[in-house]
């Protein structure tokens, strides 16, 4: 599996199987290719995809310094570059979602399709004045980072649980909290600001390609408000909600979600 350098001394780690038209998936916060399992192997088998692990999470480097959604998404499209990825379906699940909608918006030369998972694509889990949906920013990040900085181990885990709708299995809680404390602190803490922090929204008249909005009615992450609000500003977007699902579609409601992105896939 290729890792690809994007700048000096900094490299990417890339998942790449299968043959076909691309299909690029991109983690939540801090986890990696390893959540997307039952997604490859269902698009493996007529598609070439590809598992990014964004900086500071997975295989990828992770080192001190810029975090921001900007420096993620040139990543991506470094990767894109390297591999030669054209016609593109890219996939951005929660803070993904925000990364790939800025390479949606910057590199569109190279992408067909992008589908938002729990992500409304401009904007993380807090309002702006552009994008009025969400919890005030200041107090759930300085919330997170206090978490980080007195007991990670313990804030992460608790994060993590906090997004499913129901009470997660054990064994599937264990499974994220493995690879997202292969995150360090000083990852973990500029992501949290670029998550909560970064706008998009001027981007969007910038995205002109068909988009897939796919979100848990359950979800308290992503504002369904916002969702909605941002169909009426894309120029061809849909949104499919997933009934009893939180932030974990893949783990919440694996056979709809495979429904709902292999079908917008296939369309081209």
């Amino acid at each position: 599996m290729p890792s690809i350098e994007v700048e000096p001394g900094v490299s990417i780690f890339a998942q790449d199987v299968g043959d076909g038209r691309p299909v690029v998936l991109i983690a939540g916060f801090g986890l990696s290719h390893e959540v997307w399992d039952r997604e490859v192997r269902e698009l493996g088998a007529s598609h070439r995809v590809v598992s990014i692990d964004l900086r500071g999470a997975g295989r990828s480097d992770r080192p001190i310094g810029d975090y921001s959604v900007a420096r993620l998404a040139v990543d991506v499209e470094a990767v894109l570059r390297e591999l030669d990825l054209r016609d593109v379906t890219l996939v951005g699940w929660s803070f993904g979602g925000q990364v790939a909608f800025h390479v949606a918006a910057n590199a569109a030369e190279r992408l067909a399709q992008l589908v938002l998972v729990c992500s409304n694509g401009v904007r993380g889990p807090t309002r702006s004045e552009a994008f009025p949906f969400g919890a005030p920013g200041d107090s759930l990040y300085e919330a997170l980072v206090r978490g980080e900085r007195e007991n990670r181990l313990a804030a992460r885990r608790k994060t993590i649980a906090s997004g499913f709708h129901a009470e997660v299995d054990g064994t599937v809680l264990d499974f994220l909290v493995r690879i997202q404390l292969q995150m360090p602190s000083w990852a973990a803490i500029a992501c949290y600001e670029s998550y909560l922090r970064t706008d998009l929204v001027p981007a969007i008249p910038a995205v002109k390609m068909p988009v897939l909005q796919i979100l848990g009615a359950e979800d308290f992450v992503a504002s369904r408000d916002g969702a909605r609000w941002l169909q009426t500003q894309l120029a061809d977007g849909r949104l499919v909600t997933l009934d009893g699902c939180g932030h974990y579609p893949m783990f919440e409601a694996g056979a709809a979600f495979d429904t709902a992105l292999t079908e917008f896939v296939a369309e081209l």
